[in-house]
């Protein structure tokens, strides 16, 4: 098992890894929209989701791969009501074929988040 890490997303806030890599694919850590460069999380949902997808994007460019490859993420919502909302920006990150992926609603996410996104991809 490999760490990826980089200083271009947050830093892990607990014993886990940015992400890592086994073989061909890499498990990428839940990533929330704080900016890694002044520690400030955006306000309106939008700009929470595209946060969140830059840090997971770095994390998987830190590891080699690419948005492109993907297979698979899971969002966690605070407000299923910004489903809509966040597939919009979701959008700009992903082209088809689109990773599978799962939304689960949750009541709350570290540092008072509206997002979080993990996902797993190939090399």
């Amino acid at each position: 098992m490999e760490k990826i890490s980089t200083d271009k997303a947050p830093a892990a806030a607990g014993p886990y890894s940015q992400a890592v890599a086994s073989g061909e694919l890499v498990f990428v850590s839940g990533q929330i929209p704080v900016d890694p460069a002044t520690g400030k999380m955006p306000e309106s949902m939008a700009d929470q989701a595209k946060q969140a997808l830059e840090n997971l994007k770095s994390v998987v460019e830190a590891s080699g791969s690419s948005m492109n490859r993907v297979l698979r993420t899971t969002i966690y919502l605070t407000d299923m009501d910004a489903f809509p909302e966040v597939n919009a920006v979701y959008a700009e990150f992903f082209r088809k074929p689109y990773p599978s992926r799962s939304c689960v609603g949750c009541a709350s996410l570290p540092k008072g988040s509206k997002i979080e996104i993990d996902a797993v991809a190939l090399r």
